[in-house]
This record gives structure tokens, sequence and C-alpha cells, in this order.
């Protein structure tokens, strides 16, 4: 539906939707069963599962039939943050769960995994030869003398290969972890190395944008500066033959071998992610599998409503927490789609493409994306047969309201518009997909099940309707189990639990709505504090895109020696567009009119580009330190950005303010 009023939803889910919900189904079975609310919706189901925190996930684990090969003895044992502790006693296999469709005869030979590539030409993968290629691999990896607990790596792009890759790793007990094969060898050294792998699963090179990237030198400097590595594996992508030592990738999934799943604690790790990286080496990350086993269940099949029917295309690459979370699709039996390529290449609509031809029902993007396509004016409803969508998912930064608008007029006026925010820390979500309830224009539909979410002060007082820390007061499951190479779990408390003892604080800032809605305002370390007002830097970003004239922004906040507060605008302008007088007053209004006069910048600046993470965040906090004086060398690690020539400009300025 459209919205009649201001205050209207954007969208609502029919009846028939609402009956048909998994949400709906698991908590009806859940009154039944466990004494869950059976009316009040939604809303009554996530009280009980934060105020009942035992209860609902056991709940969960019976309701996705989680295979304890041995019982647990309670569901949380220390409960404490950090440091809360899982389903004690049980032990499972999260590769086993993922690869339980296979079983099904009736399933067993269709697709698992769909790839495409920027040929846009499909290759299906069934249930059952993706089952016997992790079989064959778990083999040889065993062969190979990888035990429970040994690191496993893979320099990779989103391919068949390393999904294969990832779940022979978790077969065997090993600990995964992976970067894309864009990242340069330091970046990739400055992950890896703190972890130790032994084995090294690589590709000769990649296509991206048309054009074929070779990777052998970086490879090469991978396997001299690794030296626990015991193998590397070579899959030639783009048709070498395998380098001097290195095992070949046919040779190791070639076999008929029925998968062993090694059967684990619920607390072993799954594997290792990685934060930007920013302003140090980069934290990794570890999740266990148990604890990723149930909340990948109870975001994809309760909030994302995947099942069997469904196709599951997430844009993402092997070096972002999306793509384990879209692995996890075939936790419940849906066809995950892989794209491999450019999200630009050979247009804007390479996505919409994608979705098309695959016959995706959840698509997954950035909002970077949907305002590309937006900008750039194209019309997928109109040139897609896109009717099998039931819903585009947002992540990566929030979705701004004009970015709800475009989806709905341009894609489907019935469609399910879910912006999500979670983190990698996590790998999973706080806020975002619920398909019983409205879509509001610029809001997360609501706080996740089991996710105790607040938004607090900074006394630790919970706000409703006002701006605050994202907190979650009570332990999630794939919470980490802890930092690698952090033994008294130091640098992990600091992360989280400084600000607020015993109580995760995210880093954002957020709003939680009177109607239970979340909004996301941007990181609050990087913080704009203008007169005592903390303000976030996507409300800014929101508002100055909206401009034709603009590409994309970023807003610093910088508090001054003389107790001054400076408040640039960096833009990066659209093809043909000038920065003059009338639009620097055209931002500025804009700015005024739909947010506050404070919000206003002090001076509009142009920039060449925006400096971004690998993973394609705003870089805001290490240009902040630029400004306030520290060097480039010491206020961002070079090998986590995607140009680091464009922050010479922001050191250049600050030297230039302090003559």
């Amino acid at each position: 539906m459209t919205a009649a009023t201001p205050d209207a939803p954007l969208w609502e889910p029919s009846p028939d939707r609402i009956a048909a919900a998994a949400v709906t189904r698991f908590q009806s079975w859940a009154a039944d069963r466990f004494g869950a609310p059976a009316e009040g919706g939604y809303a009554a189901l996530h009280r009980w599962s934060v105020d009942e925190l035992d209860t609902f996930w056991q709940a969960v684990a019976e309701w996705f039939d989680i295979r304890f090969s041995t019982p647990y003895e309670s569901v949380l044992g220390d409960r404490a943050m950090p440091g809360a502790t899982w389903f004690p006693g049980a032990t499972l296999n999260y590769a086993e769960h993922a690869l339980r469709t296979a079983e099904d005869p009736a399933r067993a030979d269709t697709p698992a995994l769909l790839y495409v590539d920027e040929t846009h030409t499909q290759v299906p993968i069934s249930w059952s030869d993706l089952r016997r290629q992790v079989g064959a691999l778990a083999a040889e990896l065993r062969a190979l003398g990888v035990t429970p607990g040994d690191r496993v790596s893979g320099y990779l792009p989103n391919i068949p290969q390393a999904v294969v890759a990832f779940l022979a790793t978790a077969a065997v007990g090993g600990v995964w972890t992976s970067c894309a094969p864009d990242f340069g060898a330091r970046s990739v050294l400055d992950r890896f190395q703190q972890i130790e792998p032994v084995v090294l699963f690589t590709v000769d090179g990649y296509r991206y944008g048309g054009k074929e990237h070779d990777r052998t030198e970086t490879v090469a400097e991978l396997r001299r500066e690794l030296p626990t590595l015991r193998a590397v594996v070579h899959i030639p992508l783009l048709g070498t033959d395998a380098p001097e030592g290195a095992l070949a990738w046919a040779a190791l999934t070639s076999a008929d071998t029925e998968p062993v799943f090694e059967q684990v604690p619920f607390d072993h790790p799954l594997w290792v992610l990685y934060s930007s990286g920013t302003t140090g080496l980069p934290k990794a990350i570890v999740q266990s599998q148990g604890g990723i086993l149930l909340e990948h269940f109870k975001q994809l099949g309760l909030h994302c409503d995947l099942g069997p029917e469904d196709r599951f295309f997430c844009y993402t690459s092997t070096g972002w927490m999306m793509w384990n979370f879209l692995v996890s699709g075939l936790l419940t039996g849906t066809t995950v789609v892989l794209y491999d390529g450019s999200p630009g290449y050979p247009d804007v609509s390479a996505q919409w493409r994608v979705a098309e031809q695959t016959g995706a029902t959840l698509y997954g993007t950035s909002a970077a994306y949907v305002m590309a396509c937006r900008k750039a004016g194209i019309h997928p409803g109109r040139d897609f047969d896109l009717s099998r969508i039931q819903c585009v998912a947002t992540t990566g930064s929030p979705l701004p309201p004009d970015g709800f608008r475009w989806l709905h007029d341009e894609v489907a006026d019935d469609l399910w518009i879910a912006s999500v925010s979670g983190g990698t820390d996590v790998c999973s979500c706080f806020a975002g997909a619920v398909p019983t309830l409205p879509v509001h224009i610029g809001e997360l539909q609501a706080p996740c099940l089991g996710t105790d979410l607040q938004s607090w002060d900074p006394s630790g007082k919970p706000l409703t309707d006002e701006v605050g820390e994202l907190v979650v007061t009570n332990p999630l499951p794939s919470m980490p189990i802890r930092f690698w190479n952090d033994p008294d779990g130091s640098r992990y408390h600091d992360s989280y639990f400084d600000m607020y003892p015993g109580v995760w604080r995210h880093g954002d800032w957020i709003t939680i709505t009177g109607r239970g809605s979340v909004v996301i305002h941007g990181r609050s370390d990087s913080t704009l504090n203008r007169q005592g007002v903390r303000m976030g830097s996507a409300d800014i970003y929101e508002a100055v895109e909206r401009l034709p004239e603009i590409r994309e922004s970023l807003v610093i906040g910088l508090e001054e020696p003389d107790g001054g507060y400076w408040m640039p605008l960096f833009v990066h302008l659209a093809e043909g567009a000038t920065l003059d007088d009338d639009l620097r007053a055209a931002i500025k209004a804009t700015i005024r009119e739909n947010l506050s006069p404070r919000h206003v910048p002090d001076e509009v600046i142009e920039v060449p580009a925006i400096p971004h993470t690998l993973t394609g965040k705003r870089i805001e906090v290490p240009v902040k330190r630029l400004l306030q004086g520290t060097e480039l060398a010491k206020a961002v690690n070079p090998g986590s950005v995607d140009n680091l020539d464009l922050l010479h400009f922001y050191a250049e300025l600050a030297a230039s303010r302090r003559r």
C-alpha cells in the first residue's frame, strides 16, 4: 500500500502473508509447548523472547530440530557478559545441519547453490553434489593432518569452491577464515598471520568489471609469509596450472566420499571474522559452531522467512560477514545464489539482472547500491521480471527514506523492504526484518527475537523516541566467544563492555520509537556533538545525497584546542557538477530544512572521492584523526583502506589549517 499520511506505513503484510509466515507458526507452537504468548503478535513474542531467554533459545533449538549428538545440561550456564556460556555439555556440527537437505531424496538433485559470474551464465550445484564434494574434501583435510581447532584459510571470491572449503573445514572441526582476492597481500597478512592457518585455499586470480586480475604474485607472497601452512590448494579460476608445491582442487574433490562430521562442543570455534582494522590490526573475532547455528536458524528461518522454496541472493564478497550469513541460507534448505563480479558491470542494473535470472525471492544488497540505482534513474520493476522477489533487504549503512520510497515505487508497491542493522561482531542483525510487521519509511521494523536491544543515555537510562547508544543487555549465542590473541580478554572487554559494565555497547546511535521500530543514526564513535546535541552522520548523508550533484559525502566533527568545534562536510560531486556558491547554498539549505540549523556544516569542501574500508564503509574515525593532526601512519592501517591516496588530502588539509 502507498502511504496516505506521513505516519502511515509504506507497506503492510496481508493477512494471508502473516498467517503463512514461519514466525507466526513458531509463535503458535511455542505458545502450546513453552508458554509463549499466543496473542499480541510479534511485540508480545519479542518481549517473551528476552524475558524468558533460556526458554526462547530452547524453543528455537527444538523448532529447527538441532541435532545435539550429546545433550545439553542447560541452555545458559553463565549468563554474564562477556563470557556467557551456551548449551554447556552439548556437541553438534554446523556443516551437518547445512547439508541435511541432501538427505531428502526429493531434494537431493535440486540446486543447493546457483553460481553466476559476469557472463551471467548460471551453474547449479545440487545438494547431493555439494555434500559429495564436502565429504571428499573433508577426508583430504584429515589426511593432511587437519584436526579440530586448526585454522583453514581461503583467499577466494564468492564461488562454489569457497562454500565447499568452508563446509569441509567445519565438518572436520577446523576454524574457517577468508579474505576476498581484491585484498592486497598486506591486508590479508594482517588478518591471516594472527591466526596461523595450516591450509590455504586460493585462486590464481579473479574477474571483475570485465577484466581479469592476476593474483599469482600475491599468492606467492602469502605462501612465503605464512610459515604455518602445511598445504596450499590451487583453484584455477583463470585456468592456470597449480604452482609448484600446491595441490590441485579437482584432485581433492573428485572422490565419492560420505562426509564425516566431527561432533564438537557447542562453543567450539566455527570461523574467524575481522573488524575493518582502520586504526590498527583488525580484531580477529571468533564465533562458535553452536552459537552461529542457532542465531542463523533464527535469523534466516524466522526473520527472513526462508524455506526450501526460496532462493537467497545477497551481493557480497568472502571478506564481509554477509558471505557467511548468505551461506547459512543452506540451513533452511534454501537455494543460495553466489554472484562473483562487479555490482555495476556491465551497468548499474547488474544486481537486478542476477535477481531476475536466478528467481531470487530474498535479495540482499547495500543501501549504497540502492541509492546509486536511484541516482542513475533506472527502473528495475519495469525492465526486469522481479515478480518472485518477496523481500529486498539492505545493510552496510542505514537505508535513507528516499531509498525506501524508490524501492517501493521502482521495484514493486507490494514489496517487503527490510533495512537491517547488526555487525561482523555477531555475524547477524540486532534489528531488522520481521515478515509480519508493517514497514515505515526510514525505520527498521523491530528488534530481533532474543535480542534485548535498548537505547541508553550516558548514565545507562533507557530512552524511547530519543537518540542514545545502541546496547544489548542480555547475551546472544553468536556474540564472540573471544578475540584471537587476546589471552586475558581485555581487548574484547574494551571493545564492547567498557562504557556500560556487563552490557554490550555496539557503537551506533539509535532511536527506539514508541511503536517499537528502530532508527539507526550512524556510528557513535565518530560522534557529531555540537552545542551538546549529538547528531548522527547518516542523517546528514541522507539529506545531502538527495541532491543530484552529490555522489557521496563525509562529515566530520572536530573538537578544537581553543574549545571551538569545526564541522566540515566533504563532497564527491557527480560528473559535470561544480561546487559553486549556489550548490553550497543548496547543500546548507537542504540540511537546515530536513534536519536542523545545528546540522549545517561550517564548510563544504570538494574531494576527488570518499575513502572507504575494504568492505565499503565510509572511513570517519581515521579522517577525524588526520584532521586532528595525527600522522597518516598512525591514524589508519594502510591495508584497510580502498584508496590510501585519498587520505593524503585530509592530512594536507590538517597541516594547512595549523599554519
